[in-house]
């Protein structure tokens, strides 16, 4: 509903001419609370100029609109605040405007350059804005387009927020503020418009909450109602009185809040109800799917087991036909390793013994042939020496008669000679062994007798 009065109001005042522009807003039948006491916020940049805060009204009642910085929408424009006047049966919100002067504001005191009458807190030249650094709280060490010039206040000095009616100020507009209203003037800049709209939804700020001492009194800049740049205000203005109809608007929305949190309380519980039969729905679900899930995982684990157990027994039951396999291969070669070094050692062994037989047997008929040969020599020199005893005998022929038969017939030892001649036999050693022919020798001695 404010934002509809609001927009409303915007379009009268840009349908309706300049000469009537204070004569519609929006009517009340009680005046606004006092002003509020606050401390401006430094300018946060050159250029930006004071809009002072004022209460205006919403559904709830009256709400504080916190003072602010502003860029003006063109340079060289000054700004001329809103205020509340009496028009006989209600109180009606003039809108504040933007124009090359500054025009009637009810004559109220709204501070920091605004005394009543006109602006004190500074002008513009070539462009750039002069700050009186008097009543602005500048940053000089910033800002260099400063001065200094002392405020005098034409009206009395008070907090009261509306002109005419009872208890408020008598001021009326001079002829050069008259000529100021005729003049073209701006509307509110869309910034501005945005910082009431936050103000309006903003509960703290009711005068019925806050009692005319608002905890945002002034921001640095529009719709910023935290941080650093935000000024409480001091105190309230004067007492605040809330009227019949806010009494009775507070009781409604007493009984709205009392309901809506009845409602929402119901709403709640039903809400949780209706999430706990979820929850417990889901979570039987979940659970169900869950158990569901894990005994499928369970008979994959168990399957992935088996066939992990089977391909393992598969793969060890194929290392060890391959280790067998190479085992016996081993073995069947090492058999026929040994067989080979076998072999190999018979036939070293059958080669070893051939050339040891052979080389006895060389032996053998080596030493055969010098036994041979040494028994030929044996008997030649045997031979020798019998025929060199045979020569006397034959020099003898009678008393070769006179020996007996056997005497005589003692050369036939002759054969043994015969004997060496049989080189295979062993029995020719024996041969020579035969002492045969010493008998040879006693035959002379039988010559020895012949005188008898």
């Amino acid at each position: 509903m404010c934002k509809i009065r609001l927009l409303l109001l915007a379009f009268l005042i840009l349908a309706i001419p300049a000469a009537s522009f204070a004569q519609f807003g929006v009517s009340i039948t009680f005046a606004p609370p006092a002003l509020p006491v606050y401390e401006q916020p430094m300018v946060p940049a050159n250029g930006y100029l004071w809009t002072p805060g004022y209460w205006f009204y919403g559904d709830e009642g009256y709400f504080w609109v916190p003072g602010t910085w502003v860029e003006p929408p063109t340079v060289g424009l000054l700004w001329t605040p809103g205020y509340w006047g009496w028009g006989g049966n209600a109180f009606a919100w003039n809108e504040g405007y933007w124009g090359a002067q500054v025009g009637f504001y009810g004559g109220v005191n709204y501070g920091f350059g605004y005394g009543g009458v006109g602006y004190g807190g500074g002008y513009w030249n070539n462009g750039a804005f002069n700050y009186n650094t008097t009543v602005n709280n500048v940053n000089v060490t910033n800002i260099h387009n400063v001065y200094n010039k002392t405020v005098v206040n034409t009206t009395a000095v008070n907090y009261v927020s509306y002109n005419g009616g009872a208890g408020g100020i008598t001021a009326r507009p001079t002829a050069a503020e008259e000529t100021a209203a005729h003049e073209q003037h701006t509307p509110p800049t869309a910034m501005q418009t945005q910082h009431v709209h936050a103000a309006s939804t903003n509960h703290a700020l009711l005068a019925s909450v806050n009692q005319g001492r608002p905890a945002i009194a002034a921001t640095a800049k529009p719709g910023e109602f935290s941080g650093q740049g935000v000024v409480a205000a001091k105190q309230a203005g004067a007492p605040y009185k809330a009227s019949a109809t806010e009494d009775k608007a507070a009781e409604s929305k007493a009984t709205e809040d009392k309901a809506a949190e009845s409602k929402a309380a119901e709403s709640k519980a039903a809400e949780s109800k209706a999430t706990e039969n979820k929850a417990a729905e889901s979570k039987a679900t979940e659970n169900k799917a869950a158990e569901s899930k894990a005994t499928e995982s369970k008979a994959a684990e168990s399957k992935a087991t088996e066939n992990k157990a089977a391909e393992s027994k598969a793969t060890e039951d194929k290392a060890a036909e391959s280790k067998a396999a190479e085992s016996k291969a081993t073995e069947n070669k090492a058999a026929e390793s040994k067989a080979t070094e076998d072999k190999a050692a018979e036939s070293k062994a059958t080669e070893s013994k051939a050339t040891e037989d052979k080389a006895a047997e060389s032996k053998a008929a080596e030493s055969k042939a010098t036994e041979n040969k040494a028994a030929e020599n044996k008997a030649a020199e045997s031979k020798a020496t019998e025929d060199k005893a045979a020569k006397p005998k034959a020099a003898s022929p009678a008393a070769e008669s006179n020996k007996p038969t056997t005497a005589r017939s003692q050369p036939t030892p002759k054969p043994a000679a015969a004997a060496h001649a049989q080189p295979a036999s062993k029995p020719a050693t024996v041969a020579h062994a035969q002492p045969a022919p010493h008998p040879a020798k006693e035959a002379p001695k039988a010559e020895e007798h012949p005188p008898q």
